[in-house]
């Protein structure tokens, strides 16, 4: 099987699924992600005062280890979701994923001490990464190279309306319940996520596309991924550049609510964000296809470093104004809409025989490093933005330098194998 050419969907897949529906049922998928984190951004305030954490200043810094203790538990499990998806398919997996994430939710919703809602959102990252890898390697299923950068920026595109529209409805929660509510959200779109795939899903790898189960095999996979020069390079370029989004995530409420004095409409400036990153994810599914993958992510990384350098200039020289910082921060940010489906796709585009352990290691690999560096950058706010631009900054070119030398110094080449 030459991993290199586009694989016809499975047979079941014509006629029940078709590209509208699983573009949208994937996008939901990987959304529950999103969902679970941004939702409650607007709640992590109260969930300090609940459990009598320091709401101003540094102290108030541990408030997102509500964010951080998902992330930590959403990384590593994926290097064992992906050799069981291989191995017993997609559906089954997905379904148990599904249920655990609505289970855990609940878990929330009950906790009544910080460190058992941290636990439980520990346990809520492990589901959220199982469905994660699975999503991914259903797209890898069926299409490969420039392929599936389309369908993936296609998917990246309805996905990001989750990160506009879920602090808004955060916020409405709050108006009417306690911060618990946030959590119930999650609880019915995992068992909402759960009856779509149970009803409309079709198994996407057939019985003659499975691995076996074994640690050995399962070490070899991962051997195979990791031994392949480029998957490694643009996986550790993913991890570090995403570093930035993920302390982007983690400290923006308060960087909103105490730089710019903007609590109330924090959702709004929140939104306008990922506004621009779904218009750059839907931009990217209609050019990847004209231009190739690396002519596209590698000009957005060198737009994500010069955004970031006129943004911490302007924030010196000016001081910290929101009319300034808003227009310019959100071009930076809209540079990941050109890189996470292009840089996926690179890593994804040898691996098909081995999709869902190739996706389980890049999920693994990127979220373990982008949460590392994307807490050491929030846990570094200190009253300003300084901190967290300067971070931004050296995260993006240490991004390019490790792309440059996966590479071989030749960026922006679109080799015969894409």
């Amino acid at each position: 099987m030459n991993p290199n050419t586009d694989l016809p969907p499975p047979p079941r897949l014509v006629g029940a699924l078709g590209t509208v529906e699983l573009v949208a049922l994937v996008a939901f998928l990987m959304a529950l992600n999103a969902l679970a984190i941004d939702v409650m951004l607007p709640a992590l305030h109260n969930i300090a005062e609940a459990f009598s954490l320091p709401t101003e200043g540094e102290g108030a810094n541990r408030q997102q280890l509500v964010i951080f203790a998902y992330v930590a538990g959403f990384g590593a499990p994926q290097i064992i979701f992906g050799p069981l998806s291989d191995r017993f398919g997609r559906k089954s997996v997905l379904r148990i994923c599904l249920l655990a994430y609505a289970a855990v939710a609940a878990l929330c919703m009950l906790a009544i001490s910080f460190p058992g809602l941290l636990a439980a959102r520990f346990l809520q990252g492990i589901a959220a990464g199982g469905i994660r890898v699975i999503a991914v390697s259903v797209i890898r299923d069926i299409h490969a190279g420039r392929g599936m950068a389309r369908i993936m920026s296609l998917v990246m595109t309805v996905f990001m309306i989750v990160p506009i529209l879920a602090p808004s409805i955060g916020q409405l929660i709050l108006f009417v319940l306690p911060w618990q509510g946030t959590f119930g959200i999650l609880l019915v779109a995992g068992l909402g996520g759960f009856l779509w795939v149970e009803r409309r899903l079709p198994e996407t790898l057939p019985e003659d596309r499975r691995q076996p189960l074994s640690i050995a095999g399962s070490l070899a996979s991962y051997r195979a991924v990791f031994a392949n020069p480029l998957a490694r390079g643009y996986i550790v370029g993913s991890g570090v550049i995403f570093g930035a989004l993920f302390g982007f995530i983690g400290s923006s409420e308060q960087v909103f609510r105490e730089v710019f004095g903007q609590e109330d409409t924090f959702v709004l400036w929140f939104a306008g964000v990922a506004l621009t990153m779904s218009i750059a994810s839907l931009t990217n599914s209609r050019l990847v296809e004209r231009f190739g993958m690396r002519r596209i992510s590698h000009a957005a990384m060198f737009a994500f470093i010069i955004f970031s350098a006129l943004l911490l200039a302007a924030m010196l020289i000016f001081g910290q104004k929101l009319l300034i910082f808003f227009p310019l921060f959100a071009l930076m940010f809209a540079s990941f809409g050109f890189i996470g489906a292009n840089f996926n796709a690179i890593i994804m585009e040898p691996l098909g025989h081995i999709a869902g352990t190739a996706s389980a290691a890049f999920g693994f690999a990127t979220t373990t490093i982008a949460a590392g560096f994307g807490y050491f950058i929030g846990s570094h706010y200190d009253g300003t933005v300084i901190p967290v631009i300067t971070g931004f900054l050296t995260l993006g070119i240490g991004t390019l330098v490790i792309v440059t030398i996966t590479e071989r110094g030749h960026l922006f080449r679109a080799p015969s194998e894409e």
